[in-house]
């Protein structure tokens, strides 16, 4: 396969330049991630007095020793709802996709070390998120529950929408994907169902509390009063009620349980592929720390995607396809991690001769069975009336026809800008990706914050005067460097990865690891086997 001819970065000041730039807008999500461990920390004490462990320690005890964890949505709700300053960012959950016995599973663990674990309508949306990604990449799910519920701020966001956290888990159930559940708090209300509607309960002695109604809400409405203990404390459910399934002494006895009980099932299971240590897979030519300096400072300035690509693919291998039919959008095919994918990026706006291109290039890796993979680069689809004649509308829609029903998995990275409808072609979160991570750089909007002030003051000025008003330029100007500002503002990497507009954002140089384990996740799924049935399993 040819090899992409890329360039020495080293010693070059404007390489230099960028590598600062884009470290520094790294160091806002390290910053954040920094903020976030420590309202961890804080709480430990607490926890250790209770002789449970933290939430994260939980999950780091849950997986296989040394193993990846490709943590989803970590800065989910930033500086949204309750969080003032981003250190309770993550909505109420730690989430992610993890080894345990070898077999891929989703991990869903109550943050309860930060606010109680309390569910805000960003922590649903999260919720909703990993239960998408578990169904479409037949991954198990072990929850670790601890939770004070719906954040009764937002109880009116969350009640209706949280619903669908309990009708994933009947269908999780019906599809054969395995769901263990370890109760080691509170699970009370509406949090009391989603053990309930798991497929195996551990609940910890003198520790777990799982009821509809606790004890001061029964004395409310019934006048009955009862200890925590007797109404929903873990002997009751494991001996009387049979909710739970298991009862365990510690934390670390509840996980080591779900543990040995995933070995036996896992191994009577068709697993799908073990995940390998992967020694023998070709690097690189270049080295990922190169990929800090390519990517300009201004989102403006073009780059080379293969470029990216030189210092992210296996051997830097790369067979391009139509390379002398348009140099906007490139596409083709190569390797990562051992894994054959078909790479679509942009150098430029989409134009009629890119869209066809990609179009035919993804029909052709779906009729192969080829992972896709979307770079996100680009201003979106060229306009102009030389683009309008020669028909971008229709030649656009069939590259977004054949990427939505691409029947491959679809993994989108955003590098740079991903504006407008090209967003949409390169499959954004609208179009449902498999995963989508994003940079620091990156930037998600209808359009650049520059070229929307301006939209907005010209139509503006074309009202004012066809009314016959006056045109004021101050204000015209004060309108336009405030639509700048607030476009620019909420088209930012932090902001959309707030919102899940992506699974995450990324080091740079972490890129190749996790779309390769992006990609065998993928693969694991579409060779495991499952056993369905039509209702689930209910306890009984």
């Amino acid at each position: 396969m040819p090899v992409i001819e890329s360039y020495n970065v080293s010693g070059q000041a404007e390489i230099r330049s960028n590598k600062e730039f884009l470290l520094s807008q790294l160091e806002e999500f390290r910053q954040t991630e920094r903020l976030k461990e420590l309202s961890e920390r804080e709480a430990e004490a607490k926890f250790t007095a209770q002789g449970k462990m933290i939430p994260r320690k939980r999950v780091e005890f849950l997986l296989d020793p040394g193993s990846p964890f490709l943590e989803i949505a970590a800065f989910a709700g930033y500086k949204m709802e309750d969080d003032k300053d981003g250190s309770a960012c993550g909505g109420g959950v730690i989430g992610g996709i993890g080894l345990i016995h070898g077999r891929f599973c989703m991990i869903v663990a109550s943050n309860s070390a930060i606010k109680g674990g309390v569910i805000s309508p960003t922590g649903l949306k999260k919720t909703l998120r990993l239960q998408q990604i578990a169904m479409e990449n037949k991954l198990p799910v072990v929850s670790l529950a601890e939770s004070g519920g719906a954040n009764l701020n937002y109880a009116s966001e969350v009640f209706v929408e949280g619903a669908r956290t309990f009708a994933n888990q009947a269908k999780m159930s019906a599809l054969g994907l395995i769901q263990v559940t370890i109760v080691h708090g509170n699970a009370t209300a509406g949090g009391a169902y989603q053990p309930g509607l798991s497929d195996y309960v551990i609940v910890v002695r003198n520790q777990s509390k799982l009821f509809l109604a606790g004890p001061p809400l029964l004395k409310a409405a019934t006048g009955e009063i009862a200890s925590d203990e007797d109404l929903g404390g873990g002997e009751m459910h494991a001996g009387i009620s049979g909710t739970a399934e298991y009862i365990a002494e510690s934390d670390a006895d509840a996980i080591a349980f779900a543990r040995t009980l995933l070995g036996h099932i896992f191994q009577d299971q068709a697993e799908g592929m073990p995940f390998p240590g992967r020694t023998s897979i070709v690097q690189p030519l270049y080295p990922a720390d190169e990929l800090l300096g390519l990517i300009p400072k201004d989102i403006k300035t073009p780059f080379d995607i293969r470029d990216i690509w030189a210092r992210i693919v296996d051997g830097s291998e790369f067979m391009e396809f139509k390379p002398g039919y348009d140099q906007g959008t490139v596409c083709g095919h190569s390797r990562i991690m051992g894994m054959r994918c078909g790479l679509i990026g942009n150098n430029a706006p989409i134009t009629v001769q890119g869209a066809v291109k990609a179009a035919q290039f993804i029909q052709l890796c779906d009729q192969a069975g080829l992972p896709l993979l979307f770079f996100h680069n680009t201003t979106g689809f060229l306009v102009g009336t030389e683009s309008e004649r020669n028909g971008i509308i229709k030649h656009g829609s069939k590259m977004i026809q054949a990427m939505t029903n691409a029947r491959v998995p679809k993994i989108s990275l955003v590098i740079g800008g991903s504006y407008g409808a090209g967003n949409y072609a390169m499959c954004g979160r609208g179009f449902d990706p498999r995963f989508i991570f994003s940079w620091p750089n990156s930037r998600t909007a209808v359009m650049g914050g520059a070229q929307a002030g301006m939209v907005l003051r010209t139509v503006t000025e074309e009202k004012m005067r066809k009314l016959g008003q006056t045109v004021d330029e101050r204000k015209l100007a004060m309108m336009e460097e405030a639509t700048r500002q607030k476009l620019d503002q909420e088209s930012s990497a932090m902001y959309g990865s707030a919102r899940l507009w992506d699974d995450g954002v990324i080091d740079p140089r972490d890129s190749r690891k996790v779309l390769g384990l992006c990609l065998f996740i993928c693969q694991s799924a579409d060779q495991a086997k499952l056993a369905g049935s039509t209702f689930g399993v209910s306890r009984f």
